[in-house]
């Protein structure tokens, strides 16, 4: 697993029609300040290929007095969304995002912003996915280019590409997870009313569908669960709770969040264990039992399929950064 690699400057690079969700995005992660919620802060700008306000889909314009030279001290550059697939950026957009990827800036694209990237040639050699909607004329348009169009985003190497729409929320908390620790991601998410994470953790695929809790006494169940994850909670405790037979809650579980009880309670789990080995120096067998494994040996299993390498690896990598 690679060195962590810290993200403090962001930019992302608007252009005509801006689709004002994707960029909304790329706003709420890194360009509101929650200093006081232990996140760090981000150096966070919007820039225009060129002066002057920039239509946005749904009626209104965008103004901001950066323009691409802004993304010379980035370390991160996104490109929320391209809306002409068929038409190259101009050529001072091209050169800002090939600059940044050879100073060792990552470059990501939400939605049909990779088609900007396509068109730049950053994505020559590379894997990628774009929103399903466009993956055809992705592929007619680009037919030496992988794209995967069955996965929410891609990591390749400093290229990251997300598919359409919430995909990016999954992808920026996936930077942030990889830049600053799954503790700050975590928070991001709560106050976004967001999972951390789906299913897969850092796996570079990830397929199951986010999906909201909005069920207030369900909500309050998960609340209980992960003030105390390591606990044992079975489905019928959790029905119980909520007077309930198993299968009732069990569906209703399945329906709320996209996953099943125990999956989600294995989750968290190695959600938590990740915070340990990031932040304490116990061994093996005490974070496994402080996450609510029976051992290390099963730690490792359920680790190694959701966040595809060993605990060691992990806390080699990330310990104390």
């Amino acid at each position: 697993m690679p060195a962590r690699q810290r993200i403090r400057n962001v930019v992302a690079i608007i252009s005509e029609p801006q689709s004002p969700f994707e960029l909304s995005v790329a706003v709420e992660v890194f360009g509101v300040d929650r200093v006081a919620d232990g996140v760090p802060k981000y150096d966070f700008a919007v820039c225009a290929l060129e002066p002057g306000p920039v239509e946005a889909v749904g009626g209104f314009t965008i103004t901001t007095p950066y323009g691409l030279e802004r993304t010379s001290r980035a370390d991160l550059v996104i490109v929320p969304t391209w809306a002409r697939p068929d038409t190259p950026p101009p050529l001072e957009m091209v050169e800002a995002l090939r600059a940044a990827l050879d100073r060792g800036a990552i470059v990501a694209s939400f939605c049909t912003g990779a088609f900007a990237l396509a068109h730049a040639g950053l994505l020559d050699a590379r894997r990628c996915t774009t929103h399903h909607h466009h993956i055809d004329a992705f592929r007619a348009a680009f037919p030496d280019i992988i794209v995967d169009p069955d996965v929410l985003y891609v990591s390749d190497g400093r290229v990251v590409t997300s598919a359409g729409t919430a995909a990016a929320i999954d992808l920026c908390l996936h930077l942030v997870r990889e830049s600053d620790g799954a503790e700050v991601a975590t928070k991001i998410a709560r106050r976004m009313v967001v999972p951390p994470q789906r299913d897969g953790g850092q796996a570079q695929f990830i397929h199951k569908p986010v999906v909201e809790c909005r069920d207030s006494a369900l909500s309050e169940l998960l609340d209980r669960l992960l003030a105390d994850v390591a606990a044992e909670h079975t489905v019928e405790d959790m029905a119980a709770s909520m007077s309930m037979s198993p299968r009732s809650f069990a569906r209703r579980f399945v329906e709320q969040t996209g996953t099943t009880p125990y999956k989600w309670l294995v989750q968290q789990r190695i959600q938590y264990a990740q915070h340990l080995l990031e932040q304490t120096d116990d061994p093996m067998d005490k974070v496994a039992v402080r996450s609510g494994f029976k051992d290390a040996a099963t730690m490792r299993v359920h680790f190694g399929r959701i966040v595809k390498t060993t605990p060691t690896a992990y806390r080699r990598a990330f310990a104390g950064v």
